[in-house]
């Protein structure tokens, strides 16, 4: 469904709820403005590795894997690439997210790539939402698709509307930030958007110092709470705690049997050359789209050579009726009797040669 820009503003503040006192609410309070805008480029630097945690139940059976990548990038000007995502089976049934974002160096988001999908019994739910910054908006599709059912969403926000907004890819990077600094302001609220892709609050709050265990270590870590609001359901709070270095240790959906862990210490070498990530690429922007620009080319470079040679068609065909018409137990010995009278050239000796291998 496609709202015109005056529709996709009002939804997107008030969601049903009016009065300029909520709408006082669905803004970025100045204290998390004033902490973006104060992020230094060393600081950034700092937060140029990869995490590799495992997906673990209540009873510590190994469920699936959790990574976050975070490098530099440059879209018209200097950015940061965060990709992460998470693959595993719960209940024997498949499921993933990943998130590829592009975001400025005081975190403001450029584009968005999110996917999640579980694969049931009997059908599937695929979930994709993807967002781009176009001529001072946000514009944003979404496509859901449960079994064979398609619904397309698209919406577009001013970005003045979205001043402070935080995403799920540009959270982690934020979190990763707080984390480094040990300390975080209070009052840490952005605006942010619901699977409804309605406008909502997400608050940060610094959590008691604690100790956990990596690696047979009992180390000190830092954690930091994320509350996101929902127009449609109940906030779902995820906790976070991380080491010294911004490395995360624990991710956790409060409520859920399912925790996010670091099983061993990142050691010096992988800090220093960054371990490799297995990349899905269907996910990763970039490659999808060079990955699809390719796929025309050579379609529209087979197709012209198909158009100047319609000989290869008649050729394939009348070998493929005739291949049905006989139906021979040995289609590679019939195939190589059928091609061999349109050789130009074919010594004996090559035959005998076929024949031996």
């Amino acid at each position: 469904m496609e709202a015109t820009l005056g529709e996709q503003t009002a939804v997107g503040f008030s969601a049903g709820t009016e009065g300029p006192e909520q709408r006082q609410e669905l803004e970025t309070s100045d204290e998390a403005v004033t902490f973006m805008s104060g992020i230094e480029p060393a600081e950034l630097q700092k937060c140029v590795f990869a995490d590799s945690l495992v997906t673990v139940s209540e009873g510590g059976r190994e469920l699936g894997e959790f990574s976050v990548t975070v490098e530099f990038a440059r879209r018209e000007q200097p950015c940061m690439m965060l990709h992460a995502q998470s693959h595993g089976a719960i209940d024997d049934c498949p499921c993933g997210t990943a998130v590829t974002a592009y975001l400025t160096t005081d975190l403001e988001v450029l584009e968005e790539d999110h996917h999640e999908y579980v694969k049931l019994e009997g059908h599937s739910v695929d979930k994709r939402c993807h967002m781009v910054q176009c001529d001072g908006l946000m514009v944003i599709h979404k496509v859901t698709t449960v079994g064979e059912e398609v619904t397309e969403e698209s919406m577009s926000y001013p970005m003045s509307v979205l001043r402070g907004l935080v995403t799920e890819g540009s959270s982690l990077l934020l979190m990763r930030l707080i984390a480094l600094r040990r300390k975080m302001p209070e009052n840490m609220t952005f605006v942010s958007l619901d699977p409804g892709l309605h406008i909502i609050n997400t608050s940060f709050r610094e959590l008691d110092q604690r100790q956990l265990e990596v690696g047979g270590e009992l180390l000190d870590v830092f954690g930091v709470e994320r509350i996101i609001q929902s127009m449609e359901g109940s906030p779902s709070t995820w906790q976070c705690y991380f080491l010294d270095d911004g490395h995360l240790v624990t991710r956790v959906q409060v409520g859920s049997p399912v925790t996010m862990r670091l099983l061993e210490l990142p050691s010096k070498a992988e800090k220093v050359d960054f371990k490799k990530i297995p990349l899905v690429w269907e996910e990763d922007m970039q490659m999808r789209s060079k990955f699809l620009d390719r796929k025309e080319e050579l379609k529209a470079d087979h197709s012209s050579y198909l158009r100047q040679h319609p000989e290869i068609r008649a050729l394939i065909s009348d070998f493929l009726q005739l291949l049905l018409l006989r139906k021979p137990d040995d289609v590679f010995l019939f195939a190589r009797e059928y091609f061999t009278p349109f050789a130009s050239n074919h010594p004996a000796d090559a035959d005998q040669e076929a024949q031996s291998l």
